[in-house]
């Protein structure tokens, strides 16, 4: 049994209990009665009271002079990490930072961003922006080419902003390597400067509108769609294209869309603790739990990971087109496709194709998609369905799967109009069994997110009939429409492009008892899998991380 099956099914007393009050306790025997619910899932604790703060856009426009990563090309592929800290006290200390990511831009050192961030809530005392440049380097860990750090002491609605203000950039954590082919370039490059820049604008747009107490963001609306044909072999999941002659492509997809804050401040839930070492795995303590988390850290790089064929978007605010890039995410109704989804406190909604195949023994997929969180807001599965009527409800009419519908899949394409599609979404998540009682919220948010599309909630113990009967459905027709689909949640660190062979037996179904056998020895044996982790220059970088967490922050603008 999984850890997402096995919190699930520890936790069905419990949303039983919410659904049914105190009729589900009468039916329950005294020894149930007294049987104490593991920690964690829903979390009641309020959002310290504070006054409404100010809106901040952030724009990271460009960057010069950046070292050299990549030895044959003379270049990088950089891209910044940012995060913003205030004065304002989170719920709890485990509460996630507030972080954006740019794009990548490919082959320069003076790459181009124009990236905007726009933040809610941050308080008259001002701000710390850390900005951490990176080189992208799938095939290895990302270099950091560099960070530069900016410190506003207060702000209000007079305060002048930072106007393509040009900061010069640390070295002392960046990678000494990408600065070595900086210098050997310099020694015979005239005028190639070995100092860079990085630019950034702040502007103040007003006061934020209801409550204050915490920072989110409110857009733009990127989405980003990461595809990994590694993965896609492991799974079985094609590529809807054909290769050269004809041949199937192997492709797997991650969805990652930041919707517009707020999340409802009830939407609030934490790791569930059935299980002894899953506070460890969370909390990366233990051996056990240090090599859990660590796996799942890099499962969820691998799952999510950012290289030459990722695609980015961008809406300046939720309308009907960006339903319809949702629903393009998701393949329309096409497929009878069933999604596991992560909706985290800065409303990042992050989605991959799933099913009961998609896991394996002790490791949850959510914790997967929320990279090990230990707070959330909601998670669970979601799937769509076509309606034969777009102006009727979903619940009295037909629709696809699993009736035969004409004018859409499978026979032709798919409508472009909202109208036509249901979001069937529920809360089917061991990993942090999120409250029944909460769907509405998330009912709510979802509907300010994606207009025109109608929304129906579930309960995955109130409604569990109904809600197997619907996925029953799906798979049936996707056992007729698309590719089953077979994720073995495993680390791949060791998989490389020879391993071809391998992986052809893979996507055919083959060795799968001995890969089972290897994940359960990583569990079960975690000291082999430490000595395969431990790497001299993973420690290395490690270390100029903790360092560069304690140093302090101050501006540092070029002259």
């Amino acid at each position: 049994m999984s850890a997402e099956q096995n919190g699930q099914h520890q936790s069905n007393g419990h949303h039983a209990q919410q659904s049914t009050g105190e009729e589900s306790n009468e039916k329950k025997p005294e020894s149930q009665k007294a049987e104490k619910q593991p920690a964690g899932g829903y979390d009641s604790t309020p959002i310290p009271k504070a006054p409404p703060g100010y809106t901040v856009k952030i724009t990271f426009h460009r960057a010069s002079n950046l070292p050299m990563a990549d030895i044959n090309s003379l270049s990088s592929d950089p891209y910044v990490l940012a995060q913003i800290n205030t004065s304002l006290r989170m719920r709890h200390k485990e509460d996630p930072n507030l972080r954006f990511r740019t794009k990548t831009i490919r082959r320069q050192t003076d790459p181009v961003w124009n990236c905007d961030w726009i933040v809610a809530n941050v308080p008259p005392s001002g701000f710390k922006l850390k900005a951490r440049i990176y080189d992208e380097d799938p095939a290895d860990h990302d270099d950091r080419l560099g960070n530069v750090h900016i410190l506003v002491d207060s702000i209000d609605e007079r305060w002048p902003g930072i106007r393509e203000q040009s900061y010069k950039i640390k070295k002392r954590m960046g990678s000494k390597r990408a600065y070595f082919i900086r210098g050997c370039a310099a020694m015979f490059t005239k005028g190639l400067d070995m100092s860079g820049d990085l630019t950034v604008s702040v502007q103040v747009l007003g006061r934020t509108e209801g409550e204050g107490g915490r920072t989110y963001t409110i857009g733009p609306n990127y989405w980003v769609q990461h595809f990994s044909p590694m993965i896609g072999r492991l799974t079985g999941t094609k590529d809807p294209s054909k290769g050269k002659g004809g041949t199937d492509r192997y492709n797997f997809q991650a969805n990652q869309f930041q919707l517009t804050g707020p999340v409802p401040s009830e939407l609030y839930h934490r790791y569930v603790e059935f299980k002894p070492f899953v506070k460890g795995m969370f909390t990366t303590t233990g051996l056990r739990g240090k090599v859990l988390s660590h796996a799942l850290h890099h499962q969820h790089s691998r799952v999510y990971n950012f290289d030459r064929t990722t695609v980015y978007g961008m809406f300046d605010h939720p309308s009907e087109d960006m339903t319809l890039q949702f629903l393009d995410l998701v393949h329309y109704d096409q497929g009878g496709r069933i999604y596991t989804y992560v909706l985290t406190l800065d409303a990042l909604f992050r989605f991959t194709e799933t099913g009961k195949e998609f896991g394996i023994d002790m490791l949850s997929k959510h914790t997967m998609h929320s990279d090990v969180s230990i707070y959330i807001a909601f998670s669970g599965e979601f799937f769509i369905r076509r309606l034969k009527h777009p102006h009727k409800s979903p619940q009295d009419q037909e629709t696809h799967p699993p009736a035969e519908i004409e004018g859409g899949p499978p026979s032709s394409e798919p409508p472009k109009d909202p109208a036509y599609y249901e979001l069937i979404i529920d809360n089917d998540s061991g990993t942090y069994r999120p409250n029944a009682k909460m769907l509405p919220k998330l009912k709510a948010f979802f509907q300010s997110s994606f207009p025109g599309l109608k929304i129906t909630t579930l309960d995955c113990q109130g409604d569990a009939e109904r809600m197997n009967k619907l996925k029953t459905e799906q798979r049936e027709r996707k056992k007729a429409e698309g590719n089953q689909i077979e994720y073995m949640q495993a680390d791949d660190s060791s998989i490389s492009s020879s391993d071809e062979e391998d992986l052809d037996d893979q996507a055919r179904g083959k060795r799968k008892s001995e890969k089972h056998q290897i994940e359960r020895n990583a569990v079960t044996n975690p000291v082999d899998k430490v000595k395969g982790w431990a790497h001299q220059s993973d420690k290395r970088r490690d270390e100029r991380v903790a360092v560069d967490e304690q140093a302090p922050s101050r501006p540092g603008p070029s002259h």
